[in-house]
């Protein structure tokens, strides 16, 4: 219980010391120790406030020189801060006052904007010309496409330029107007076909009798987007059938690794696929006869014509009497009818008779239109690296494919590729030993160029300043003011030491006289209990017997 009570006591000593130092303390004393407290209290504030950056954030970007010190000029005149983005782009701001700071500069009419719209009509002065009319009025028009399409995502700033020749009423001397569009695309970013395709449709719908032709779009590296000048195009070149070629090889090479990797492994196999394809838009029309119809061929159409006549010919001597015509024949009244029927006298029966048959024609016409971008000729080549074994000793020994697993290898890229011996494809497969690939080494940059590095020192070096100057207002503000207000309490403490000591030391011959009365066990396990719970009275009792040993020495 004494010492229980000696510990205690001892716990709540420093409190009531603290309390005497501060009342030992002149007023003089107490008033410096807290301007102290108050100095150092402000330089941290004011180390913290300078280490801690803001978060700036984009306030305007894309900005040209004389819209961009215009902005700046007025940040400066508002006390706001402001950074500039490297390149000059682009205008930074606290991010909790981009909004706010951006209204401000709606309200003064910032930023201009380097495009002029339609606005430009609403301050029109009386007795303007009508060719300034038109000129505004075309100024107008570009900037208003150039905000239109500055609205697609990957374009950063536009620019338009229209060539609108004035109308004449002769037919001959017309000239259609035409167009030049200029996109500043983001870094990384590109267009695709279709985008591009519905730039020139924006301005050739924009403008009246414009062609879509007429309209020519370049990036900010001038490279031509549009195709309607692609040079290629004119030399009868398409960069879409190069592409679709490029798409065909590889599709069939795809085929081939997909079914050769389960059995040769993964890049144990390297395939090549040449495809000759054909571009040429043809068109036939055929028109093809039976030579002989069958017996039952349908009839179209049939005539037959049958003549019978009876009629003397030429009769005696040839002569000029003999040739005229016969007087016509008169019967004699007496003469009984049907004499002359059975009679030498009756002339002979003249017929004469045709026919025409027409028949059905077996006609065959066949149009043929081919469609372009088939397939000529393959030609594939497949190389297989040699098999890898490790021997017994651990040493790695590379062996060809067998014959059969080469048969079976051709067999199977024979299929997948659909070999076509009429169409003259060609397949070579061979096994070889690939040459072994040295892994790159990266070249590591210098510690004092590694921007991941230097962001981290930069951090590290602001830290470390925070606690340089943590340290000085210690030592030299704070811990001489407290040895200053220790100084008169000295005396104080030392009694207060003494008479700390003087307890310890009756603890700990109450403790002694008690362990003396009770067994070893018991005096071993209460001399672990005090060790543990108060260390320094053991530690002193060790001093005493040193010091009594050293005495006895003596």
């Amino acid at each position: 219980m004494a010492t229980a009570d000696t510990a205690a006591a001892r716990n709540a000593a420093p409190a009531p010391q603290a309390l005497q130092f501060l009342t030992s303390m002149s007023q003089r004393q107490q008033l410096a120790a807290a301007a102290a407290i108050a100095v150092a209290i402000s330089m941290l504030v004011g180390v913290w406030l300078w280490s801690r950056t803001p978060d700036f954030a984009v306030m305007f970007a894309n900005l040209d020189e004389r819209e961009g010190g215009t902005i700046i000029a007025a940040l400066q005149q508002q006390n706001i801060p402001y950074k500039v983005a490297p390149g000059g782009t682009a205008i930074m701001v606290p991010a909790t006052m981009v909004h706010e700071v951006r209204l401000r500069l709606a309200a003064q009419g910032l930023p201009k904007g380097g495009l002029v719209g339609f606005e430009i009509m609403e301050d029109q002065k009386l007795g303007v010309s009508q060719f300034l009319e038109q000129v505004n009025y075309q100024r107008a028009l570009e900037g208003e496409l150039a905000r239109t399409i500055q609205s697609i995502g990957s374009v950063a700033s536009a620019r338009v330029h229209l060539a609108i020749p004035k109308q004449t009423g002769f037919l001959r001397d017309e000239q259609k107007p035409s167009a030049s569009v200029m996109v500043n695309l983001y870094a990384g970013r590109g267009m695709e076909p279709s985008q591009i395709a519905g730039i020139v449709h924006l301005i050739a719908s924009s403008v009246p009798r414009m062609a879509n032709d007429k309209v020519s779009v370049i990036d900010q590296n001038g490279k031509l987007l549009t195709s309607a000048a692609d040079p290629t195009r004119n030399a009868g070149l398409d960069s879409n059938q190069l592409s679709f070629v490029r798409q065909v090889e590889s599709a069939y090479i795809s085929r081939i690794e997909s079914i050769l990797a389960p059995i040769v492994g993964p890049g144990n196999f390297k395939a090549e696929v040449a495809a000759d394809l054909d571009f040429n838009q043809v068109e036939e029309t055929a028109e093809s006869f039976k030579p002989n119809p069958s017996p039952d061929q349908a009839i179209r159409s049939q005539q037959t014509t049958e003549q019978q006549t009876r009629d003397a010919g030429a009769q005696g001597v040839p002569g000029a009497l003999s040739n005229q015509p016969p007087v016509p024949a008169t019967a004699p009244v007496t003469q009984p009818a049907g004499a002359n029927a059975t009679g030498s006298g009756v002339l002979p029966l003249s017929a004469n008779r045709s026919a025409v048959l027409n028949y059905e024609l077996d006609r065959t016409i066949q149009h043929t239109r081919q469609a372009p971008g088939q397939i000529r000729r393959l030609s594939v080549a497949v190389v297989v690296n040699h098999r890898t074994q490790t021997l017994p000793n651990g040493q790695t020994r590379t062996t060809p494919l067998t014959d059969a697993e080469m048969a079976r290898v051709t067999s199977l890229v024979r299929e997948a590729m659909g070999f076509n011996q009429a169409r003259g494809d060609s397949l070579n497969v061979s096994a070889a030993p690939f040459a072994a690939v040295e892994e790159e080494e990266l070249v590591a940059l210098p510690i004092w160029k590694d921007p991941e590095l230097l962001a981290l020192g930069k951090e590290l070096l602001k830290y470390l300043v925070v606690a340089a100057v943590l340290a000085l207002v210690y030592f030299n503000v704070i811990k001489p003011l407290v040895r200053a207000a220790a100084t008169p309490s000295r005396h104080a403490g030392k009694a207060g030491e003494e008479e700390e000591e003087e307890v310890d030391e009756a603890d700990a011959k109450v403790t002694l006289s008690a362990l003396k009365m009770a067994s070893f066990e018991e005096r071993l396990a209460r001399a672990r209990e005090l060790a543990k719970n108060d260390p320094k009275v053991v530690a002193n009792l060790i001093k005493d017997w040193l010091g009594a040993n050293e005495e006895s020495k003596k």
